[in-house]
């Protein structure tokens, strides 16, 4: 409970309602937790490396044959854009944190396998609706880590990777709290809508529940089943700590997240 009430103190963060069917976005379902996580020498546990690849294969790529200029109105104009630095502001947390913690290899595991190509997804459909990307040098590593230039949403993610890198370097567990909360976000904010953009004047849904272009159902569906898989790492990672069953929902509802771990 302590963690939940710091990041609600820290940033201000409202409850909203997921769509139940997000659950069902993984086809492999959600209580395969022990598939998707293995024991090392050390009896920590890691992120599996063909669950990793499955995932990152799975991702759509841009392709230069399709033509799609002018193919999104503003709102899914807004949201893609968003979601390209929200995927970066997991990579770059989450690179920070495998810096901090070393020991801790699922941080840089799912930083440079899932999330970087996450990432790259996103400047690829921004490429595929011909559509500026924020950040353009955000493979140039490490120099862009943290760096955040885009002109509608940049000053939010140079924010939010301020505040979750601090609350990470208390300590471990907390970093790994810091991990868990990023994908129950990243959730709500690919399938409804941000609230910052509900803040900023854009209608709720405006993601996944909102546009109607196949190539954004088909990329965010991916992302979504793809934090669901990290959701139960980072989950697996705490209760190893905790005590199994012991997990509290940070952003989703329980009910959300017990569905998302096969409760």
């Amino acid at each position: 409970m302590k963690y939940l009430q710091r990041f609600n103190r820290l940033l201000l963060i409202s409850f909203f309602t997921l769509p139940f069917y997000l659950a069902g976005c993984n086809s492999e379902g959600t209580d395969e937790l022990s598939s998707f996580t293995t024991t090392d020498v050390d009896e920590k546990l890691s992120v599996n490396e063909t669950i990793l690849d499955n995932e990152v294969n799975s991702l759509p790529k841009g392709s230069a044959s399709i033509e799609m200029a002018g193919g999104l109105d503003a709102t899914e104009i807004s949201h893609l854009t968003f979601m390209r630095e929200e995927e970066k502001l997991a990579r770059d947390v989450y690179l920070t944190l495998a810096d901090l913690y070393p020991d801790q290899r699922v941080f840089s595991r799912i930083a440079t396998r899932a999330e970087q190509t996450h990432t790259d997804t996103m400047r690829d459909k921004l490429d595929q609706f011909n559509l500026p990307d924020p950040n353009p040098e955000t493979n140039n590593l490490p120099s862009s880590l943290g760096v955040f230039t885009g002109n509608e949403w940049g000053w939010y993610f140079i924010e939010k990777f301020a505040l979750l890198t601090s609350m990470g370097e208390v300590s471990e567990l907390d970093a790994l709290y810091v991990g868990a909360f990023i994908e129950e976000l990243d959730m709500h904010d690919i399938a409804i809508c941000p609230q910052v953009m509900i803040d900023r004047g854009f209608s709720s849904p405006c993601g996944l529940a909102y546009t109607d272009e196949k190539a954004l159902q088909t990329a965010y569906s991916a992302l979504i089943s793809g934090s669901e898989s990290h959701l139960r790492t980072y989950v697996g990672q705490i209760e190893a700590v905790i005590g199994v069953g012991n997990y509290e929902a940070q952003y989703l509802t329980q009910a959300e997240v017990d569905a998302i771990l096969g409760r």
